[in-house]
């Protein structure tokens, strides 16, 4: 059974770059997987840039409204977008600057060198029924192995634990609603992969729109790990080095993101 599920995930690889979604010519002679560093910008929501060996990688763009109403949309340049969702906060990968390649389904996925892959975990706690699935991607970018689980909202499987392998920083949502973890979840989710580094994702801040944001704030989930290493980032912003991250146990790191003045 599993080599059939491989078999089908590099199949839709391969039809995928058969279209031209995932081959692009700006990742000529990239060392992606080089001992250099990876910068790591949050943008808000599950938005993040991953800067890095030579590569910009855009995660989640979203569209304001609802939780995302008061960030800044992050129309940044980059060479490869990869969705989980597609969704309004997740999904919108329209009118980006450079007009980039995207990747939003499950699969393995090569492109000149640089590989990623994207797992897929279902985006409710209902197997999928009412959200879809949710795409979790995993790749190596200056030196770092990177887990982003995007609106994960089921709990991470054995199988889905081996393909996305044991990530030097992981991504992680913990404000709950319908469509992603609450903080126990995330709290579970984190023990599963036993990330270096996480970043914790997708929770309530003074950037949504309380009325119609479903999600806990961030303080629900940090006092469920209180006892761990929690160091609050005074920019949004966080640089990791290979040779800097622990040899033991897990840093958990939360970026600072200022909202848009509202006019």
């Amino acid at each position: 059974m599993m080599k059939r599920r491989q078999f089908i995930r590099y199949a839709g690889a391969s039809a995928i770059a058969a279209t031209g979604v995932s081959v692009s010519s700006r990742f000529q002679s990239v060392s992606a997987q080089s001992n250099d560093s990876l910068l790591i910008q949050y943008l808000g929501h599950t938005a993040f840039l991953f800067t890095g060996g030579g590569i910009r990688i855009l995660a989640n763009p979203f569209r304001a409204l609802g939780c995302t109403a008061g960030y800044r949309l992050p129309k940044v340049e980059a060479d490869l977008v990869i969705i989980s969702s597609q969704m309004w906060d997740e999904g919108a990968a329209e009118n980006l600057p450079g007009n980039p390649k995207v990747l939003y389904e499950p699969g393995v996925y090569e492109i000149n060198g640089f590989r990623l892959q994207g797992v897929g975990i279902a985006h409710d706690r209902e197997g999928g029924r009412r959200f879809g699935t949710n795409v979790a991607w995993r790749w190596t970018q200056g030196g770092v192995r990177v887990v982003h689980l995007g609106g994960a909202a089921a709990p991470i499987n054995i199988e889905q634990k081996i393909l996305l392998g044991s990530p030097d920083v992981a991504l992680i949502p913990v404000g709950g609603g319908p469509k992603a973890y609450n903080p126990t979840e995330g709290k579970q989710a984190m023990e599963t992969l036993r990330p270096k580094v996480m970043i914790p994702t997708h929770y309530l801040t003074s950037a949504a729109d309380e009325e119609t944001c479903d999600i806990e704030p961030l303080n629900n989930f940090l006092g469920l790990v209180e006892d761990m290493n929690i160091k609050q980032v005074n920019q949004d912003k966080l640089r990791l080095r290979f040779e800097d991250l622990p040899q033991e146990g897990t840093l958990i790191r939360v970026l600072n993101y200022k909202p848009a003045l509202k006019a």
